[in-house]
């Protein structure tokens, strides 16, 4: 691929992700993706095998920039409390982190791929799987290193903590309401200093 070509498919990718990500794979047409590009159809499957293939490119750029930010909290200098701690905090501007690319793509396109598009819908699941592997080791080598305390396996603690954030991320969307972030953040914040703090 020429360079030219790269940077075209490039733009293209960094142009539709918000697209994607606000609309859904069945709700984004051909007519948003061009006209938002301003390329035509045919210069669009030039680059692309089909629109399954442009959507997962999407999501997958969406998803480089949230793991990204997730993996600068917590692998930052400090102890497995600090970098827990900053993940939450994180979540309390999480709709404005996430404003540019359309909104949270785990929740976005992990929920409305589930019936119309596996591998988008795979692709969600593992983006999961992933944050909860890279919070569950900030948690084990806390607790290999006598920094906090967990009452289960981190990898299940891991899972509690990812599910309450997203939970708080759902809520906000659906309500147009930031108090479900800025209070779930507070509570896990009192939750895991009192529970996990050594």
């Amino acid at each position: 691929m020429t360079r030219k070509a790269e940077r075209t498919t490039q733009y293209i990718i960094e142009t539709v992700a918000p697209i994607f990500n606000k609309y859904g794979y069945v709700g984004t047409s051909m007519s948003h993706l061009t006209e938002a590009t301003g390329l035509t159809k045919g210069a669009l499957y030039g680059n692309f095998e089909n629109k399954e293939a442009l959507a997962l490119a999407a999501f997958q750029y969406n998803r480089t920039i949230l793991l990204k930010k997730i993996d600068g909290l917590l692998t930052a200098e400090g102890d497995a409390l600090a970098k827990i701690e900053s993940l939450i905090n994180f979540y309390r501007q999480y709709d404005v982190f996430t404003l540019p690319i359309g909104g949270c793509p785990i929740l976005n396109i992990g929920v409305d791929a589930q019936h119309n598009n596996s591998l988008l819908a795979a692709a969600a699941k593992e983006t999961i799987k992933e944050v909860e592997g890279k919070i569950a080791l900030v948690l084990e080598n806390g607790v290999n290193r006598n920094e906090i305390k967990i009452p289960v396996p981190p990898l299940q603690f891991a899972k509690q903590l990812y599910t309450i954030l997203q939970g708080a991320v759902a809520m906000g969307t659906m309500t147009r309401d930031r108090k479900y972030l800025i209070n779930t953040a507070a509570y896990l914040n009192y939750l895991v200093s009192n529970e996990i703090k050594k």
